[in-house]
């Protein structure tokens, strides 16, 4: 298999609703950079490392940004701001298309960025820090 069509990838905000939470599409959504994942090492090499080659383990887990780019409509968007305004994590997900699965997580908006050329449509740029670990589900 050579790849997988992305269109129709969606990013998913919760309502916060509990116990059960209703997760909608945001609108408009041109690009979609999932979480990207990294891991901190720690040097621990040692006089006595075999053959001089340096040591590590692994250290603290990130859960990376998502970033999303959208035909911006301060209809459908600027209720996003509110969340600029939220000091704790909201729930959101990436769902891939068809039957493809998702991931969840915690995030909180961290940047918020129309913009209006003279020359081109209104478009934003909003970007999401990760709190704690994204929940992969994998679809089928």
């Amino acid at each position: 298999m050579a790849g997988l069509d992305a269109f129709g990838t969606q990013l998913q905000r919760g309502d916060g609703a509990t116990p059960t939470e209703t997760f909608s599409p945001i609108a408009n959504v041109t690009d979609i950079t999932p979480p990207g994942v990294e891991r901190e090492t720690y040097d621990v090499t040692a006089h006595d490392s075999p053959e001089a080659w340096r040591e590590f383990i692994g250290g603290l887990k990130d859960g990376g940004e998502v970033e999303i780019e959208v035909n911006y409509d301060p209809r459908e968007h600027d209720s996003l701001f509110a969340d600029f305004s939220d000091a704790l994590p909201r729930s959101y997900k990436v769902v891939w298309p068809g039957t493809l699965g998702s991931w969840a997580f915690a995030a909180i908006l961290t940047n918020f960025e129309p913009e209006a050329p003279h020359d081109d449509k209104l478009a934003a740029s909003l970007t999401f820090k990760v709190s704690g670990k994204p929940a992969i589900t994998t679809g089928a």
